[in-house]
């Protein structure tokens, strides 16, 4: 059943979140780091089925996009506005668009035309999440084919049907031995081949493999048990062996993805929240955390323990995310603002604090899409080591009144068959990005 329309109401609105030359950038950025496995290789180029993307580099495969944008910004398509509370991203295939939203105390899946904005289905995911620093749901749903997989902020899984929104199964994450973390759970589920992937955490396993076609359980990760996190997994194929690596407070591991063996482990220093997804390519993996604590590179050697590449403050990402263009990392330091990193050795190429405020990051065609969460102002830059190469700017427009003075814009931009989609709380905007 439809629920009744998105009213106000002054709950707190906020969350700690989930959160090389142009040519050169250009040429590879249609390619996913090396070894990055892609988990929805159906997916229409296009199409951007999970958070992240296919591949969860956060790099669009679209080609033909404005390279220089009007005075006034890209023109705007449509407003959605019923989305509800929450920090939901944003998945988008074969012309609907999925995020989560809170109505009516009552966390929802949303499916919404692409081309329209007009609304297609709402399912009810779980309960309502309340919290200090923000309502609703975090997580941003996966498109697997003609099933919609999403985690809602009290760890209700569901599995539901693109076509209509009937509920297909469901699991919890704290049947599974998890225990809500302090900001809820805000991962978005990872679907590989026949396997859900989700990170309950606590003594039963920190990840867990389901069965996407029943929800019934595979395996639970033993031999690791941290508690969960608000990062979303990876997929990588490393020394002949398909593992599934993800980010605690405690330790970035990898483990077989065939039956949640621990492949690999190393410590990581996290403090308050760990929010950022794991970076791979070519034997290396990056993380990063906020609050002060920085980022680390290892290099994965076969053995359990891997070999530490650098660990500094170069890179100290809350949750606006960090991409890897052309052996360059982008994104947002607390240390120093928007922030370019060589990959391989941790150092800075440039910093940038002035011309814009902290936020979330994202590419497509080259370039790198910047949100102010603050303000809402978004900024298309090269995404090149040789500096900040600005080539327009905008402010979202309408920005919702619902939002407690603590909350910010903190979902992610998405670009996805010629549009940039942004969302404040329940307002969804699309924007025409085609030359």
């Amino acid at each position: 059943m439809k629920p009744t329309n998105f009213t106000t109401c002054s709950t707190l609105l906020a969350l700690a979140l989930a959160l090389p030359s142009l040519s050169h950038a250009q040429s590879r950025s249609s390619l996913p780091p090396r070894g990055a496995a892609t988990v929805a290789s159906a997916a229409a180029v296009g199409d951007w089925p999970t958070f992240r993307g296919a591949d969860r580099t956060d790099i669009s495969k679209e080609t033909g996009l404005l390279k220089q944008w009007p005075d006034a910004g890209p023109k705007k398509l449509w407003t959605y506005e019923n989305a509800g509370f929450g920090y939901s991203g944003f998945a988008s295939a074969g012309g609907t668009l999925y995020t989560l939203g809170a109505r009516d105390a009552v966390e929802y899946l949303i499916a919404i035309d692409a081309n329209t904005g007009k609304e297609k289905w709402v399912a009810e995911v779980g309960p309502f999440l309340t919290n200090g620093w923000g309502d609703g749901p975090r997580a941003t749903p996966t498109v697997d084919g003609d099933r919609v997989y999403a985690m809602g902020g009290k760890g209700e899984l569901v599995c539901i049907s693109a076509k209509d929104g009937k509920k297909l199964w469901n699991a919890s994450m704290t049947e599974a031995g998890g225990k809500v973390p302090g900001w809820g759970y805000c991962e978005s589920p990872l679907v590989d081949g026949k396997l859900v992937i989700c990170t309950p955490g606590g003594p039963k396993g920190t990840l867990m493999a389901l069965d996407k076609m029943t929800g019934k359980k595979v395996w639970q990760s033993e031999e690791w048990t941290d508690g969960a996190q608000y990062a979303s997994p990876i997929v990588i194929e490393h020394g002949g062996k398909r593992q599934y690596v993800q980010l605690t407070m405690q330790n970035v591991a990898g483990v077989n993805a065939a039956d949640g063996k621990l492949v690999w482990k190393s410590a990581f220093p996290g403090k308050t929240a760990v929010i950022p997804t794991p970076i791979y390519s070519d034997g290396q993996v990056y993380v990063a955390a906020g609050y002060g604590v920085g980022c680390k590179a290892v290099k994965l050697t076969g053995s359990a323990e891997p070999d530490v590449v650098y660990e500094n403050t170069n890179m100290v990402n809350h949750h606006g995310g960090v991409i890897l263009v052309g052996g360059y990392l982008y994104g947002y330091s607390d240390k120093g603002g928007w922030t370019c990193q060589d990959f391989k050795t941790g150092e800075v190429k440039w910093a940038e604090r002035g011309k814009l405020g902290k936020g979330a990051v994202h590419c497509a065609d080259g370039m790198l899409y910047l949100l102010d969460e603050s303000k809402g102002t978004v900024v298309l830059i090269e995404a090149s080591p040789n500096g900040w190469n600005e080539h327009g700017r905008f402010t979202l427009e309408p920005q919702t009144t619902n939002r407690n003075p603590k909350g910010k814009i903190w979902v992610h931009p998405v670009v996805s068959n010629g549009k940039l989609y942004l969302r404040d709380q329940e307002l969804v905007s699309c924007y025409d990005l085609k030359k």
